[in-house]
């Protein structure tokens, strides 16, 4: 098979794993009741951006010719390299849907019967969702072979990271107050012992 190719498969097939594992989680939470959503279409644009780069540009890549200009030669060390950081961000992924049960929301929401959750991944960082997601834009850069599609999730999901974290934060600060202030004493944001 066309290393290329081959790419482009595990590509698709890491974004149907994403689906797959959200879907139920989804299902899930529609029947909580919101109690505090924030700064909606401040988030339907940040989502946007995310699923721009993480899904829009690189399905481009995979399906046209638009970005053949930018590709660049291609290893099968990246392509190993890019599936098991896929694999790994799919799987913290399901993991940290998992930890959060009914507390997981696409948006920024806190709902009725919403707790702070610090057990399981929670236990190591604080968000561990969108370390999946920064490990899945890594997965993006490897596998990828594109100077416009393998970069564009580290682009669109760091706008919505940078835009939202801070927000997020204060809304668990609003929510949880010390408890919520001593979680973040003793976890890192993203990467255990680190940041």
């Amino acid at each position: 098979m066309n290393l290329l190719l081959a790419a482009k498969i595990v590509w698709a097939a890491g974004c149907i794993g994403w689906y797959v594992i959200r879907l139920p989680f989804e299902r899930k939470v529609k029947r909580e009741r919101v109690v505090d959503a924030r700064d909606r279409l401040r988030e339907l644009i940040l989502l946007s951006c995310s699923t721009a780069g993480l899904g829009i540009v690189p399905l481009l890549w995979a399906t046209s010719r638009v970005f053949d200009f930018a590709n660049y030669p291609y290893s099968v060390l990246q392509f190993a390299l890019g599936t098991l950081t896929f694999v790994l961000a799919l799987w913290l992924f399901r993991r940290t849907h998992r930890d959060l049960g009914k507390n997981w929301s696409v948006t920024l929401e806190i709902k009725d019967t919403h707790k702070l959750v610090t057990g399981g991944v929670y236990r190591h960082v604080r968000h561990p969702m969108y370390s999946a997601f920064f490990l899945w834009a890594l997965a993006q850069l490897i596998l990828i072979p594109n100077w416009v599609a393998g970069p564009a999730g580290f682009i669109g999901f760091g706008i919505l990271y940078a835009f939202r974290i801070g927000r997020e934060e204060k809304m668990m600060l609003d929510t949880f107050g010390d408890e919520y202030r001593a979680y973040s004493a003793r976890t890192a944001r993203l990467i255990p012992g680190v940041y």
